[in-house]
């Protein structure tokens, strides 16, 4: 059983039995042999079997018992058409004579173990390489420190509907203190790591860079614990399978974080006709938005030469079009906060003139990453951002404007307001009307401020009228005619008023 393991099953197999897993195949394989002649527990002889049957379904049921097994398995000189040549040379020099010795004394063992191993295997389709030259798209929040388990092909290795795979990695102690020290502690007492274990999907591409991809079906265990997945997203047509958006999984919570205790990892699957997806597991350092904005400063700030030559060529008239443009108009606001721009940018690829501020685009993306420009809704990754030379100039010498126009000469003028004209509309009236009452009060009830001989005079105050005739007035639509005109009635009125605050003006000149 164990001769016909592959690499992978030889590392699960040494990882639990707590071995070393490193090294080339045959040097995996004498490992294990020597495991086994050493005396193996119970538990490691359980794997063992679970192993073995999941690469040979059915077929665990021909073989003898261990306990007989044991005496005659050893011979690999008659099962040698299962083993690579230098795998059996290798077993044979480590085993001894006393291996050969049993040879003999079980030959009909030997040849009904092996031959319905031969039969059971069918001829399938060519398998995948195992480690493909496969490369992911770097993230902008992520600085890779390590690679603990390069990309890995997840490919059929039978008919049944869904795959495993197994996947072992160790970390070092300096890594292990590279991710303790980074933890921190969030409120309900969950942990966070700036330096983590991401775990990493693509389809096994090799004419370009990878994006994150998750096989259809996906189960993922790490350490035997179920690892929990991001949600489908909403299928974009009814009747389309839904998907998983890809990503990168923090799987950092669920490893030990020893150096002397492996990782393993399960990974289940569907497979798809036609695609074949790669798994790799990475040690990488978390950064902020505002790191990035500090490297976006650090690669300098563009040209304004630049941003003139596209505007010059914006604007030069097409000779086979009736229509020119002469002007641009482009805001100093910032198309995702409103606000005005403070570090303008646009990425390399965008065509439009129109910038947005890289602080709010980078805090927009560290939530969730779409890197979508938000002026022509292309692609904008961070690697294509650009600091304008020319829309900072413009910043630093118009503080008080939000709106600019570039002309044909690639020079630029403010775009200010004009100043509305105040115009006295209608529902003015009644407020100039209440005005004057309140001015003709004080004048109508005003007592002398000295003593006076002369003739009191009866006052009328004008301006108290009922609430019935100010609301009957208030329904009247022709506000502005009685702004403007007046009645008889309230003309004489009026005229009463003034005429007696000319007499009390008469009467104390004459005191």
């Amino acid at each position: 059983m164990v001769s016909s393991f592959r690499v992978s099953e030889l590392q699960v197999l040494l990882g639990f039995a707590g071995r070393n897993k490193s090294g080339r195949k045959h040097e995996l394989l004498l490992r294990a042999l020597h495991l086994l002649k050493s005396g193996c527990s119970p538990a490691v002889q359980i794997k063992i079997k679970e192993l073995y049957r999941r690469r040979y379904p059915r077929t665990i049921e021909g073989f003898p018992d261990f306990s007989s097994l044991k005496s005659s398995s050893f011979s690999l000189a008659s099962a040698s058409s299962i083993v690579d040549p230098d795998l059996s040379l290798a077993a044979g020099s480590l085993l001894g004579s006393g291996a050969v010795g049993h040879s003999g004394a079980h030959p009909s063992v030997l040849l009904h173990e092996t031959k319905p191993r031969l039969d059971m295997q069918q001829p399938g389709p060519p398998l995948p390489p195992v480690h493909p030259d496969v490369q992911m798209k770097s993230l902008p929040f992520y600085d890779v420190l390590d690679v603990l388990i390069k990309p890995s092909s997840l490919g059929a290795s039978s008919i049944q509907r869904f795959q495993e795979k197994y996947f072992i990695f160790a970390l070092t102690p300096q890594q292990v203190r590279e991710v303790c020290i980074s933890r921190d502690f969030l409120p309900g007492g969950r942990r966070d790591y700036m330096v983590q274990i991401q775990l990493r999907f693509c389809l096994a591409e090799t004419s370009c860079p990878q994006e994150d991809n998750f096989p259809n079906s996906l189960c993922i265990k790490v350490n035997g614990k179920l690892f929990p997945l991001p949600g489908y997203a909403p299928p974009p047509k009814n009747g389309v399978e839904q998907k998983r958006p890809g990503r990168p999984l923090n799987i950092t919570s669920h490893v030990r974080l020893s150096s002397a205790v492996p990782n393993q990892i399960s990974v289940t699957w569907a497979p798809e006709i036609g695609k074949t997806y790669s798994v790799s597991v990475y040690l990488v350092r978390q950064l902020t938005s505002s790191l990035l904005l500090q490297r976006l400063r650090m690669k300098g700030i563009r040209n304004p030469d630049h941003s003139r030559a596209l505007i010059k060529e914006k604007l030069t008239a097409d000779p086979d079009s009736e229509i020119a443009t002469t002007s641009l108009r482009v805001s100093l606001m910032c198309p995702l906060g409103k606000m005005r721009l403070i570090v303008p940018c646009r990425a390399v690829t965008c065509s439009h003139l129109q910038c947005f501020d890289a602080a709010l685009y980078l805090q927009m993306n560290e939530k969730k990453p779409t890197w979508i420009c938000p002026v022509c809704d292309k692609k904008a990754a961070y690697e294509s951002l650009i600091i304008d030379g020319l829309f900072m100039e413009i910043l630093n010498e118009c503080s008080d404007v939000d709106e600019i126009k570039f002309q044909q000469d690639g020079t630029w003028c403010p775009m200010r307001p004009k100043k509305d004209t105040l115009k006295v509309s209608s529902q003015f009236c009644p407020k100039m009307e209440s005005k004057t009452s309140a001015l003709v009060r004080p004048c109508a009830v005003m007592p002398p401020s000295e003593p006076s001989t002369a003739k009191k005079v009866d006052v009328i105050d004008l301006t108290l009228e009922s609430s019935s005739e100010e609301e009957a007035e208030e329904d009247d639509p022709p506000l502005k005619k009685r702004c403007l005109y007046m009645s008889k009635a309230e003309e004489t009125q009026t005229k009463g008023c003034v005429n007696l605050i000319e007499v009390r003006n008469v009467s104390y000149a004459t005191n």
